[in-house]
């Protein structure tokens, strides 16, 4: 049997757009005289549609969908993942389903049975699990199909607290009474920079605990904050990785089942490359996607001649183009000239428009307009918001005149303690470092720099400074950055207590400080821009607080 591997990038809702990616790999799966094709998780409608499953219209739609794509299935079969219609009155209206056609229509549906409802994901919100367990025969072979979290039911929790797994059944137990030949998984899997080794992991134990081989295609494509990187592989009946389709692209791959236990770790490249650079892939995709399914043509940011306005503009040039990409300097009177200096000879190695607008006068009318009420009160932080908010005005004005989307160059460091001013620095339609540490910024500056200097070195090796008062420097009110983006991980991604933190040597009020910080700023990322997610635990969709909690 041959068996095709099909990896493409959907549009969520976009339903001639998916079926067409769909036929025409089917199409070319005909041409190689292959048996069997798959598709990814929800592959008809696009993964997570949200709340669109509550509309009956957008059911509709799926199920049109998959019947004109079966109408291709002669002399070839294919599965396509798709929300299906729970026939029972018992229960959530909708299975989250995977198809098998063949012979123009639709010869079964399996359901997926492990719902993950944890960090992004909320699959139990609209699905109910399924608890029948079979397989199909299909030109001679007992095939299994199961979807994306039905193999990872010893997945452990990265937490002490919980429990070391989520799910108390395993549905390849079931699968595997039933003696299939192999094992299908078609997977909506988004990408965290460590995800991919452990999702490797998951799938080698599965075929090697079962002595079967397993067929794993995952989506790619960025779907607003989660990037999905693709990814899929398989894996044969020892364990060992047959072939990895590529990360961050569109795949397609023809495997001949009687082979496969002969091949081993052929090409595994894509798995070994250095996690900036994962992040760095990540992120491009993700600004490309965002901008070419909301239908936005240009962006533009303000580069401030700082680490972190330089890596998101080289982010955003690697993604739409130098034509599709302007920015706006805008210096204050505190902003040294190199800064100016810096962010002119990144503009001119990238070849893009920029601008320079002074704040300076305009600063000056808001002071001199606020003096009368403002009188008797020392300058402060309100002097230096006031600042940012003029620059976000600006740069709102160009991008409502032009139609340039606005990229936010917040980072996760200064996000996490409210070091950002709403309705200033915090602008934007989308958040391209949000997920993204200092530390890792610097990493990812000198990865791009690891050929040429695109970033000036300037701006790399200065000290960070948002330059809002005379000779400001970043470490003024916060630690430096690799003492605080360690007790961040520590408290957002590993969610461990003050006293847990502390007992790895760290003064303890200065733990106390951050972590305060970071529970008195949730009001202002609740009104950020949406982040790429590019961690386990990112703001926004996966971390859901109190606004109002005092703890």
């Amino acid at each position: 049997m041959k068996i095709a591997l099909a990896q493409l990038n959907y549009h969520i809702g976009n339903f001639e757009l998916n079926v067409s990616k769909i036929i025409n790999s089917i199409k070319k799966a005909k041409k190689d005289d292959v048996d069997l094709v798959i598709f990814s998780e929800l592959s008809v409608c696009g993964y997570p549609p949200y709340d669109l499953l509550e509309q009956e219209d957008f059911i509709d739609n799926c199920n049109k969908a998959v019947n004109q794509i079966a109408e291709q299935c002669f002399d070839i079969a294919a599965i396509v993942g798709a929300p299906s219609i729970n026939p029972s009155k018992k229960g959530k209206n909708l299975f989250n389903s995977a198809f098998f056609l063949s012979e123009g229509k639709i010869r079964h549906i399996f359901n997926k049975s492990l719902l993950p409802t944890y960090d992004v994901f909320d699959e139990y919100r609209y699905f109910e699990p399924n608890a029948d367990f079979n397989i199909i025969n299909y030109k001679g072979k007992k095939i299994a199909v199961t979807i994306c979290e039905d193999l990872w039911d010893k997945q452990p929790v990265n937490n002490l607290f919980a429990k070391n797994q989520i799910y108390l059944n395993s549905p390849m137990d079931e699968i595997n009474k039933l003696n299939p030949d192999f094992v299908v998984n078609i997977s909506a899997s988004p990408f965290s920079y460590r995800q991919s080794d452990f999702r490797k992991n998951i799938l080698i134990n599965k075929a090697r605990n079962f002595n079967i081989p397993v067929f794993y295609v995952n989506q790619v494509g960025a779907q607003t904050e989660l990037i999905f990187d693709g990814g899929s592989m398989v894996i044969n009946s020892s364990g060992e990785i047959v072939e990895t389709l590529q990360f961050f692209k569109e795949d397609y791959k023809v495997f001949n089942l009687s082979e496969i236990n002969k091949y081993s770790k052929i090409n595994f490249k894509e798995q070994d490359k250095p996690i900036i650079e994962k992040i760095h892939d990540a992120l491009v995709l993700g600004i490309r996607d965002y901008f070419e399914k909301m239908n936005f043509k240009q962006a533009i940011l303000g580069l401030s001649g700082g680490i972190d306005s330089a890596v998101t503009l080289v982010l955003a040039v690697h993604a739409l183009g130098k034509n599709n990409v302007r920015v706006l300097l805008l210096p204050s009177k505190y902003s040294s000239s190199h800064s100016v200096t810096d962010a002119v000879d990144l503009a001119k190695n990238l070849n893009i428009k920029y601008e320079i607008i002074s704040i300076k006068e305009i600063t000056e009318i808001f002071d001199k307009t606020l003096t009368p009420i403002f009188k008797g009160y020392e300058p402060d932080i309100t002097e230096e918001n006031i600042q940012a908010r003029i620059r976000g005005v600006l740069l709102m004005a160009l991008s409502n005149k032009f139609g340039n989307i606005l990229l936010n160059t917040t980072n996760k460091s200064e996000a996490a303690v409210g070091y950002g001013t709403l309705y200033g620095d915090m602008c934007g339609g989308m958040a391209v470092l949000g997920d993204v540490y200092k530390t890792d910024v610097f990493k990812l500056a000198h990865f791009i720099n690891r050929n040429t200097e695109i970033i000036p070195n300037n701006t790399i090796i200065k000290p960070p400074s948002a330059e809002l008062r005379p000779d400001q420097k970043d470490t003024d009110s916060l630690p430096d950055y690799d003492v605080l983006d360690n007790i961040l991980y520590q408290y957002i991604e590993l969610k461990q207590s003050v006293n847990q933190i502390v007992k790895q040597g760290y003064d303890a009020e200065l733990v106390k400080k951050i972590i305060s910080l970071v529970n008195r700023n949730e009001y202002k990322r609740f009104q950020a821009p949406p982040i790429l997610r590019i961690s386990s635990k990112a703001f926004g969709l996966g971390r859901k607080m109190p606004l109002v909690a005092k703890y």
